[in-house]
């Protein structure tokens, strides 16, 4: 058997490293540790516990993800990190023990409300997925499962994923109170059974790709886009995920000093949301960046 390679791959949180394998580590589930007490059915997880800034291991089909403690800087350890896995993997000890593996935590799902009122947020108790997700129709979620299923709701227009919540859109023919229920216990049955929420191979978005941590992009943008795009995610997205929503970088002018962004999720549309960017990130991207940003233009996902 040819021993497995590790290609390292950044992700939209900067926290979260993804550690990608040319071959399947699990046969469709995924699992979650929080700790070393956690990970008793998976010898890897355990082991990478033992590093000291090691937070979350994060392992489903092909790869493993880790979350680190802000004591160190991806740019620091991750090849230690890639190593270990490579060679762990290489010596033909079992990822996860299957054996002892089938007694999984339930899931709970709940219900929030967010500042659009045609959007829902649906919050698990476990991390769904390490990158977000933006569908606006059942064409677009072919390699989403969990969304194709969700678009058979004649309700749903768009459904949206980060980490442990899905965002749903809906059309105006049906009001929440009567579909929440069945949409959280449809979501919660279906993470019970292990089912595939999002395919291993499936092409990450573009717009997910706009983050300083990822270096190809990083290499196309001036200093000036780089800075705003590390504001964005230091002191807008925690707000705006708070309410189901994501905000990405699409573009700055340095002629005009205009700086457009993409609104995901609940901010999509949202009634709200041109007045939260007037009031709340064009003044703070005017004041953090002395006079190099003149307006914030919201695109729509």
């Amino acid at each position: 058997m040819e021993n497995t390679t590790i290609q390292i791959k950044a992700t939209n949180n900067p926290a979260i490293i993804k550690f990608e394998a040319d071959r399947f580590l699990t046969e469709h589930k995924s699992f979650e540790y929080k700790n070393i007490d956690d990970a008793k059915n998976s010898p890897l997880a355990q082991q990478l516990f033992y590093l000291p800034f090691v937070k979350t291991v994060f392992i489903s089909g092909n790869f493993v993800a880790v979350e680190r403690y802000n004591i160190v800087e991806w740019e620091e350890v991750q090849n230690e990190v890639a190593e270990q896995i490579t060679r762990y993997i290489n010596s033909g000890h079992p990822v996860i023990k299957t054996d002892e593996g089938g007694k999984k935590l339930p899931y709970t799902v709940y219900a929030e409300s967010t500042p659009n009122p045609s959007v829902m947020k649906f919050v698990a108790n476990k991390r769904l997925v390490i990158s977000t997700f933006e569908f606006k129709n059942i064409d677009e979620a072919k390699d989403a499962p969990l969304a194709q299923e969700l678009f058979h709701f004649p309700f749903v227009k768009e459904v949206f994923m980060d980490e442990n919540y899905i965002s749903i859109t809906k059309y105006d023919i049906a009001e929440w109170n009567d579909v929440t229920m069945e949409i959280r216990e449809f979501i919660r049955v279906y993470l019970e059974e292990g089912k595939t929420v999002v395919a291993e191979n499936i092409r990450e978005q573009k717009t997910n790709k706009n983050t300083v941590t990822d270096t190809q992009y990083a290499e196309n943008l001036n200093d000036t886009s780089k800075q705003i795009i590390e504001i964005i995610e230091e002191y807008v997205k925690p707000a705006v995920a708070s309410d189901g929503g994501n905000i990405l970088f699409e573009s700055y002018d340095e002629e005009s000093k205009i700086v457009k962004l993409v609104l995901q999720g609940a901010c999509s549309g949202c009634p709200s949301s041109t007045f939260t960017l007037k009031n709340g990130i064009e003044t703070m991207l005017k004041e953090m960046m002395h006079g190099k940003v003149n307006e914030v233009v919201a695109i729509n996902g």
